[in-house]
């Protein structure tokens, strides 16, 4: 396809995606009660041609899916009968949650944990925790298995460069991010065409547009702050990195004394700020994701943040002729370091192998078989989302929304760009997501936006008892 060399471009910058999470509270005190030993070396099958990490052909696997913006129908109906059909003696045990703590935490407690989980949703685990505290597998067999589809390439060798290193903690890799993400402002191309509104790409632009939508009756603008308020924070700092460069997240991700006090990101806070106290939607803060992608549909409102997830999580509710599309975050000053068509994306939606299953194999090889074209081929057409897999989008055709998040990820060039620390330090996401509304809902002002989550990153910083990791 002609938009794989794009994303391979992309996807040599792309880091671990936010897994739109909240901290799971008491995740290392649940993990540590596990007395359950890692049995990746006792626990192994017959090694074949067909089975080359040894998963015990008799033993059931355990899949913990999130039912979130990509549902569980790709499980169900394209990964989990490619695991059955080359492993037929192999049960599946599926399970899907919107809470994904709430289920795996006490099963990992219990000395249960399952096998496979998309750790994903508002009540996500913490990586960066389950990493420091052992429970994740070790990757590295699965990348340098042979591939499903080609013996003689490992598997490492059939993905979009860099998706490898997006899951890796300190160099080693522990979550397999598996969707080709997009991230930047949607709206309807019915809604904008019927108006004549045009997308913008400058800040002037930008408020004049919310503007003519505000006479219009339309509410311009919003996120949910109720869930999602790291929608938000994802927009002010792409526009810091298209003000003052990418070093303003690498700095950031790298918890360096003051990064969060720079003055592109005290910029975009204020930028922003003035979008959320003339142009919100009413309510937004107690509302949540659903509640507002649902306005947008039913157009009530005309601009809102997100990853391009979003038109397949909205497909019940969007109107045939709605046109979902996307704009990247518009330059708010005419000397940005990058251009307006600079965009963050990244491979997103992170799965684990839980170390201390009792079958981890099976967990891995389920992975190689996700990671065959058959498996990423499925997955788009299931979600229409590409993935990580090279080769897997040929002869597929993308939905509006999925299609021109594609095309700007094309444009964007070589300026793509990805940040980490949301991943790594979950209490630091939830810091910047109160933060977020306090200042979108008119609570404080830029300087203490960026006071308020300096202060949680210093605490971080010196607390010995968590795991730092670097880019």
């Amino acid at each position: 396809m002609s938009n794989d060399l794009t994303r391979r471009t992309v996807l040599k910058r792309a880091g671990a995606v936010a897994a739109l999470a909240t901290p799971a509270a008491g995740l290392l005190a649940a993990c540590a009660d596990s007395s359950s030993d890692s049995p990746s070396d006792s626990n192994t099958g017959a090694v074949s041609a067909n089975n080359p990490l040894g998963a015990p052909e008799d033993q059931p696997i355990n899949v913990v899916i999130f039912n979130g913006g990509y549902g569980d129908k790709y499980a169900t109906d394209v990964h989990e009968p490619l695991y059955k059909k080359a492993h037929p003696k192999s049960e599946v045990k599926h399970q899907s949650s919107q809470a994904i703590s709430t289920l795996v935490q006490p099963l990992i407690s219990g000395g249960n944990a399952p096998e496979f989980v998309n750790n994903s949703g508002e009540k996500s685990m913490d990586f960066g925790a389950l990493v420091a505290d052992g429970q994740l597998q070790d990757l590295t067999p699965l990348f340098d298995a042979p591939s499903v589809d080609d013996a003689s390439k490992k598997v490492r060798d059939t993905l979009m460069p860099g998706a490898i290193e997006a899951g890796s903690f300190n160099g080693k890799p522990y979550v397999l991010y598996y969707v080709s993400t997009v991230f930047g402002i949607w709206y309807s191309g019915k809604l904008f065409g019927d108006h004549n509104w045009k997308a913008p790409t400058t800040w002037s632009e930008f408020t004049a547009l919310c503007e003519d939508i505000k006479k219009a009756g339309i509410a311009p603008y919003a996120y949910a702050g109720a869930n999602a308020a790291y929608y938000q924070w994802n927009v002010i700092l792409t526009s810091a990195a298209k003000i003052g460069g990418t070093d303003v997240l690498k700095n950031i991700d790298n918890l360096e004394d003051g990064a969060w006090k720079a003055d592109a990101v005290k910029q975009a806070a204020e930028a922003w700020a003035e979008i959320g106290a003339k142009y919100n939607l009413q309510g937004a803060e107690g509302l949540k994701h659903t509640d507002v992608q649902l306005k947008q549909d039913q157009y009530q409102l005309a601009m809102y943040p997100s990853g391009d997830w979003l038109e397949n999580e909205q497909k019940k509710d969007t109107p045939a002729d709605f046109k979902y599309q996307m704009f990247t975050t518009p330059s708010i000053t005419s000397s940005d370091k990058l251009k307006s068509t600079a965009v963050r994306a990244a491979a997103g939606e992170g799965y684990i192998v839980l170390a201390k299953s009792k079958n981890p194999k099976g967990g891995m090889e389920y992975m190689r078989q996700m990671l065959s074209k058959a498996g990423g081929k499925g997955f788009t057409e299931t979600v229409k989302a590409p993935t990580i897999v090279q080769g897997s989008t040929e002869g597929l055709t993308f939905t509006p929304g999925v299609q021109s998040s594609q095309d700007a990820l094309k444009a964007a060039g070589q300026e793509v760009f990805n940040l980490y620390f949301d991943g790594w330090y979950k209490d630091l996401d939830k810091e910047a997501r109160t933060a977020t509304n306090e200042l979108m809902f008119g609570r404080i002002k830029a300087d203490a936006f960026v006071e308020r989550i300096q202060k949680k990153a210093d605490e971080i910083k010196k607390d010995s008892s968590i795991t730092k990791f670097k880019r």
